[in-house]
């Protein structure tokens, strides 16, 4: 992980909450002045990180802000690949925006773009997402797989399985899947991914996959218009989760799920989403761009399509539209 000095600290003071440590040993270690020991510290205590100074002892971390920064991120994280070069901001307007770009300048495979608040979030068809406050996982996720384009919405739903695994891990709740690409809980969104992608006609250069989440909002701090179809972790389960945690477990999860998936195919992905599916077996209204379809959903294709066997026998493979369950 490429660290700043900055978060080398932090990280630092994380693993030795029980004891103060020297600035002189921290100079030592990280081959930098006491001076820009004590400059970082600074830089801390102004991000919200409460540090003591103890005369003749050290520094010792005393209490954290509710951030999700590189160093953070490491404490939970085992992924290889998957968020170890984190750029972290403290509001900006849109991750994927940032990821694109990032993407573009030859960013590494599986580098991640983090804000606490996003004040022009987007999801699917350019829908505005509720996420301009720090309660939240607000994250893009670079990946280069070599994969051809047509494959690459396939990594809608890893992503959705690998979400629904974290939280089942971290929040010891069930999340179902909406198809493509919404994570509910008691038929409230919690969740949502878009999967953008950067290509060659025959290659796909980059996927850009953004992930909004719910974590810590409580009833209040969503608008008006989506009280009745959002909800949080923290207002399903009663309790507060630590962020970051959930963040480098989501990163967990779809680093394997990924690598599965490019080593065995699609089938084993295909039996986990269709197990966490809240569509499958329902009677459902597709909306698409020129046309609506109704029938009843009975699976998903190899290539990660919704099958929906309609009123007349016939089944028909659907590529793209929005789901209404219907019974």
């Amino acid at each position: 992980m490429n660290l700043t000095l900055k978060d080398k600290l932090l990280e630092k003071l994380l693993e030795t909450t029980s004891a103060p440590i020297s600035g002189q040993q921290l100079a030592d270690e990280f081959d930098v002045s006491r001076t820009a020991i004590w400059k970082n510290i600074k830089a801390l205590e102004e991000e919200g990180y409460v540090i003591e100074s103890i005369r003749k002892k050290g520094y010792q971390l005393v209490e954290q802000p509710d951030m999700i920064t590189a160093a953070r991120l490491q404490q939970y994280l085992t992924a290889t690949t998957y968020g170890r070069n984190v750029v972290h901001h403290m509001a900006c307007d849109s991750t994927q925006f940032i990821a694109h770009d990032l993407a573009q300048q030859g960013a590494e495979d599986g580098t991640v773009v983090i804000t606490e608040k996003q004040l022009q979030g987007k999801g699917r068809l350019a829908r505005p997402w509720a996420s301009d406050n720090a309660n939240g996982l607000w994250m893009s996720l670079i990946m280069r797989p070599d994969l051809a384009p047509q494959h690459a919405p396939q990594l809608t739903l890893v992503a959705a399985v690998s979400i629904v695994r974290a939280i089942e891990e971290v929040c010891n709740v069930r999340p179902v899947i909406k198809w493509p690409n919404d994570i509910l809980i008691n038929d409230l969104k919690v969740t949502g991914i878009l999967t953008e992608m950067q290509a060659d006609p025959d290659r796909v250069k980059s996927v850009i996959l953004g992930i909004g989440m719910n974590i810590n909002q409580n009833e209040t701090d969503f608008p008006t218009e989506l009280e009745d179809i959002a909800t949080s972790l923290k207002i399903e389960t009663g309790q507060s989760f630590d962020r970051a945690q959930i963040a480098a477990t989501v990163l967990n999860y779809i680093e394997n799920y990924t690598n599965l998936y490019l080593e065995k195919g699609f089938i084993a992905i295909k039996l986990l989403w269709e197990s966490y599916s809240n569509t499958i077996g329902r009677h459902i209204r597709v909306t698409m761009i020129n046309e609506v379809a109704e029938g009843e959903a009975i699976g998903i294709t190899a290539d990660g399509m919704l099958q929906l066997k309609q009123h007349d026998g016939t089944v028909r493979n659907i590529y793209s539209g929005d789901i209404t369950i219907q019974s």
